[in-house]
């Protein structure tokens, strides 16, 4: 009797999302490895990638070795590890007329434990926290990663004063008074531009909350630096550190920074550096490049995502995101494939 290679397949997800739910830092490398050789096989675009670009998975035996697939894919290109249909599918948010990414996704309960496990590393238990999520152009959508995250974060907490709020600034000051009155713990996560808009109308006292900006202009404002924006932020809202939260619609791990920009990457993520000149070989040195994300969270996809961010690593694992690309959006490679 042959085996079924569609029910081994699933099988071996399976196995391999229960292992990155369960990791340790020890055992990154080998999940990696395992993740990648499960990969190879199992998507057929990443298999390609592989190929096109000369290597032979057998022989990569190294987390340093492995190939890296560009970001771009996913806006022309159904990026699956395995036989599965679909729970969801998240969507960038992007500007006008640009191609969104999709990143089909088999299991959305997965990736709500993987989010509420990466935020506990970071900040405590999820149910500690009132949730404010100031999304105005995520909300407009239904395909958000980042809006689905936040509303599991507050359904999980079951606090009253929780909840999102598009444009409506008032009310969220409002809001933040009761939250203070009544000693409980907060976060506020906003869309950049749209905790600079409120900002921009309001000086207000959010001292006690926990102000994390994600996501950036998505063409309603001019691009700032992270520092003006921080620094901004913090003058008119009355806070010692603004927090961030790095992700994308590709990724299914976040990184988060509780200040000077500095962010720490979760155990199920890693971040490289390669040279902006050369998307295949990795930068070792200390300095800036591009980002190249191992984010195993992505059992289901591919775990090796080569993005459009320039970057930097400091020498404590932290690293800061510098700026994008230029002409990111057209990069992609002569290898793109059709």
């Amino acid at each position: 009797m042959q085996p079924n290679i569609e029910s081994m397949s699933n099988s071996s997800l399976q196995a391999l999302k229960n292992r990155v739910l369960n990791l340790t830092p020890r055992h990154f490398d080998q999940l990696a490895l395992d993740i990648f050789h499960f990969q190879a096989e199992n998507n057929p675009i990443y298999k390609q990638w592989i190929q096109l670009l000369g290597k032979n998975p057998s022989e990569i035996q190294q987390v340093d070795k492995i190939p890296f697939l560009p970001i771009s894919f996913f806006k022309n290109h159904s990026i699956k590890s395995g036989d599965w249909t679909p729970q969801d599918t998240f969507e960038s948010s992007g500007t006008t007329g640009m191609t969104p990414s999709r990143h089909y996704i088999e299991d959305l309960k997965f990736y709500d434990t993987l989010a509420r496990l990466i935020f506990t590393d970071f900040y405590g238990p999820v149910e500690n926290y009132v949730f404010l999520g100031l999304l105005p152009s995520y909300l407009e959508r239904t395909t958000s990663s980042l809006v689905r995250m936040v509303d599991q974060f507050i359904k999980i907490g079951k606090h009253p004063e929780s909840g999102f709020y598009l444009n409506d600034h008032e009310d969220l000051i409002r809001q933040v008074e009761k939250i203070k009155k009544s000693g409980k713990k907060a976060v506020l996560i906003g869309v950049t531009f749209g905790l600079l808009d409120l900002a921009d109308r309001y000086e207000a006292d959010f001292s006690d909350l926990i102000v994390m900006e994600t996501g950036g202009m998505k063409g309603r404002r001019k691009e700032l630096l992270r520092e003006e924006v921080h620094h901004f932020l913090a003058n008119r809202l009355n806070i010692k550190e603004v927090h961030s939260e790095y992700g994308m619609t590709e990724l299914l791990s976040q990184g988060y920074s509780k200040g000077n920009s500095l962010f720490k990457t979760a155990d199920s993520m890693k971040v490289l550096i390669r040279e902006t000149n050369d998307p295949l070989s990795l930068e070792t040195r200390a300095k800036s490049g591009a980002i190249n994300i191992i984010d195993l969270g992505n059992v289901h996809s591919c775990s090796f995502i080569a993005t459009e961010d320039l970057g930097k690593i400091h020498p404590d694992g932290s690293f800061e995101v510098l700026g994008r690309l230029d002409n990111s959006d057209i990069r992609g490679c002569n290898l793109m494939i059709s």
